[in-house]
């Protein structure tokens, strides 16, 4: 594994570092890992109620390191790069609780589809954001048409993806890419602040409330949500109850639709 990647509590918060600063946290293979198993662990773990999303240096993410991917044959793009960005990626953006990004600079590219994992964004002024791939012949591989466009709509996709435009935080906020702009310094501070609100609230409710949002969204699979949801409230029943007890004791069930 590797120690570019930082998983640690806080409380019932959980933050995820990006730590290669001089690459400007560029993704590597590892890190990919890393986040995927970051994930998992957050998932897993019933005390955490919120997680925050940053990275180390002057940089939030510069996207994937081209020394990592630039000379991997066209199926092993797809095979292990593309497919394990996107199965780190997915598991960050459903995750069952809520997930803030501390944007402390730059998100590019693949760094930019990692931002937009995110329940909520927070970008310090300096950031700038963009999805400059089609500059290399390259196009977005980790759902930047995919989820961007479900999350910040075609025409800003299509204006980043398209032109290579480099927006700035604050046209980023008027963009929607990101919902406050704070001055350099204080994204992990207000990321605290909203994940210590976000910790008061009732668990449960708070991540049925954001899977439900997923699935609206088309985050994942709605029916699964909706399954999900409906066992839950059948088992709870006093129904469920004498459904599972007359199989238990071999005998007819008397249900009385409660």
């Amino acid at each position: 594994m590797t120690d570019a990647v930082r998983l640690s509590m806080e409380g019932a918060v959980a933050v995820v570092t990006l730590a290669r600063p001089a690459k400007l946290n560029a993704l590597d293979a590892d890190m990919i890992a890393a986040l995927h198993a970051a994930a998992l662990r957050i998932d897993a773990n019933r005390e955490v109620r919120a997680a925050i999303l940053t990275g180390e240096g002057k940089g939030f993410c510069a996207g994937g390191d081209i020394a990592a991917w630039g000379e991997l044959p066209a199926l092993e793009m797809w095979r292990t790069w593309t497919r394990d960005g996107h199965r780190a990626f997915d598991a960050l953006a459903r995750l069952r609780v809520p997930l803030i990004a501390a944007l402390n600079g730059h998100a590019l590219g693949g760094g930019l589809e990692l931002a937009g994992t995110a329940d909520m964004r927070i970008a310090e002024t300096q950031a700038k954001f963009g999805l400059p791939e089609t500059g290399i012949a390259m196009i977005p591989g980790w759902s930047g048409t995919q989820r961007l466009v479900r999350r910040f709509g075609a025409g800003v996709v299509r204006r980043l993806a398209l032109t290579g435009d480099i927006v700035t935080a604050e046209r980023a906020l008027q963009l929607g890419i990101v919902d406050e702009v704070v001055e350099t310094g204080g994204a992990m501070a207000r990321a605290r602040e909203i994940a210590a609100r976000i910790a008061g609230r009732g668990p449960a409710a708070t991540a049925i409330a954001k899977q439900l949002i997923n699935a609206a969204e088309g985050e994942g699979d709605a029916s699964a949500t909706l399954e999900g949801l409906a066992g839950a409230l059948a088992s709870f029943t006093d129904d469920g109850a004498e459904g599972v007890a007359s199989f238990r004791e071999k005998r007819p069930p008397a249900y009385r639709n409660t």
